[in-house]
């Protein structure tokens, strides 16, 4: 037995009279994952315990004996919040399929989390960490044995439509076609920002288009639908709008004008279409407790200590949430006229819908404009999926993550990964009862990515962190759902913080097989 997995073992095994002990070794390959798993097994009846008593064993699953097209569609920077604002989807998706309401980026940033939904990997082990810098963006990401090389391998099309990863387009990468892709439309930075005229890269050759940038992905998506090709042949699609992502031409209403030369000024907007603007002005921002608040117990390092957010930064922010609403309903009608092509080229019955946001958001939620930290409100992900073999209008709450996609994509499409997963396959547990599990969660300086910044887990009911300056962060979500109180120095926690603590130390360098697999019975 490994020293660290000893320590796992040491603060989550409870030892009744009747019970062995329980031993575990930490390691790489099935057998590791098992132990790891073995290691958090609980008494049943001990209170204390972070996780319940038995695994739960994977359901059957049969597969498709018909490949199924799979359209995977993300929105930048899309808060879980936001799809109440998008109506169609509502409409299209979620009545039609599965909401996952607990689906969580375990890097909440925008590089690490769809580098994750390309390599089914957490960013510790995919290496793309952060936006820019030696460890973030386009260059950082190896493309090669990624999601899209995979389908290809297994007789896929692959097809992409929209915003890549930071950085693509620049640093001698303008005319790249990345790995993988039989058909790539990807705007190119830094025109990716500029919402009146993107620059897309059409298979090596660049068109500036001088309209809507959503209009133009959701032009170029739909234009793949229609070719012939598409009714005889598999095909996988991403497209990821850049909305409701912060960007440009800076207007009127737009606090960089309104607040020029203070501090409110620097609060960034997103670009909505023609249409929109205007539609939500003046609505208020989320009334929660959690808005502006910093927890109690929480130690000098927290992301909710960052920021003191004056009455003219919050009426900025305000301008910057009625925006972000507004953009979001040029997506809501994109994805509409996806499904729209889907159902007249008669191929909507046999394509599973994938559609959410790379990482959650919050404009003001803990103190936080963005995203990058641990809190429930940046982790969370909107999540919906519908198509064939995928219980309609439904809710899940089992957990899902940004790796568990790419994972559960490669599972439904019948191919090989050509890299460890470090995801699961979801799609056994559409049906299930609730399971509770384990997810890493990390993140990293942002401009260079060579530090971290916090590591932690989280479980249906936990949310653990320990910050690299020092601190920690302990909340409660079944309590505490708004976690507004840390309860990390809190004498009646000890038995949860040293269960947490251990499960970080073991996972917080897992990959592969290594990493969490295990589900339990919530």
């Amino acid at each position: 037995m490994s020293p660290r997995t000893r320590l796992a073992v040491a603060a989550v095994a409870v030892l009744a009279s009747s019970a062995a002990v329980i031993s575990a070794h930490a390691g790489s390959g099935p057998a590791g994952a098992r132990a790891v798993a073995d290691s958090v097994t609980q008494s049943k009846v001990d209170p204390d315990a972070v996780l319940p008593a038995a695994t739960t064993p994977t359901p059957a699953w049969a597969g498709y004996a018909r490949k199924p097209n799979i359209l995977m569609i993300t929105s930048d920077d899309l808060a879980v919040g936001d799809l109440a604002y998008m109506p169609h989807i509502r409409r299209l998706l979620q009545n039609q399929g599965v909401t996952f309401t607990n689906a969580v980026a375990p890097t909440p940033i925008c590089v690490p989390a769809r580098a994750s939904l390309l390599s089914g990997q957490y960013a510790h082990n995919h290496g793309a960490r952060t936006i820019s810098g030696p460890h973030g963006g386009y260059r950082a990401f190896n493309e090669r044995r990624t999601l899209p090389v995979a389908l290809r391998r297994a007789g896929y099309d692959t097809l992409f439509s929209g915003k890549f990863l930071n950085g693509y387009g620049q640093h001698g990468s303008l005319h790249d076609v990345p790995r993988g892709w039989t058909d790539w439309r990807g705007t190119v930075d830094p025109s990716t920002y500029l919402f009146y005229s993107p620059t897309i890269n059409h298979n090596g050759r660049l068109t500036t288009y001088h309209r809507y940038t959503t209009s133009v992905m959701s032009e170029q998506a739909n234009d793949m639908l229609r070719r012939n090709r598409r009714k005889h042949h598999r095909w996988f699609m991403w497209v990821n709008y850049v909305a409701p992502h912060f960007g440009g031409p800076w207007e009127s209403g737009d606090p960089t004008r309104i607040y020029r030369n203070t501090p409110a000024g620097n609060v960034k907007t997103t670009v909505p279409a023609p249409r929109d603007r205007g539609r939500y002005a003046g609505k208020r921002l989320p009334r929660l407790p959690y808005y502006f608040t910093v927890p109690t117990g929480a130690p000098r390092h927290s992301a909710a200590r960052l920021h003191h957010w004056t009455k003219k930064e919050r009426k900025a922010l305000r301008i910057a949430y009625d925006q972000r609403l507004e953009a979001a309903r040029g997506v809501d009608r994109a994805v509409a006229s996806q499904i729209r092509v889907l159902r007249r080229t008669h191929q909507l019955k046999n394509t599973i819908v994938i559609f959410g946001g790379d990482n959650g958001y919050t404009t003001g939620g803990h103190n936080i404009n963005g995203k990058l930290w641990q809190y429930d409100e940046v982790l969370r992900i909107p999540l919906v999926m519908r198509g064939p073999g995928i219980p309609q209008g439904t809710k899940v709450a089992t957990a899902v993550t940004n790796p568990d996609i790419a994972t559960t994509i490669l599972a439904a499409a019948g191919a090989t990964p050509l890299r460890p997963q470090d995801g699961v396959n979801i799609l056994p547990w559409l049906r299930a009862p609730t399971q509770d599990r384990v997810v890493p969660i990390e993140g990293w300086q942002v401009y260079n990515g060579n530090r971290k910044l916090y590591t932690g887990v989280r479980t249906a009911r936990w949310t653990y962190v320990r910050y690299r300056r020092g601190g920690e962060e302990l909340y409660d979500r079944r309590s505490d759902p708004y976690e507004l109180h840390s309860l990390a120095e809190k004498p009646a926690y000890r038995s949860q913080l040293k269960q947490l603590r251990a499960l970080t130390r073991t996972y917080r360098d897992c990959r592969g097989a290594s990493c969490p697999k295990a589900f339990y019975r919530a």
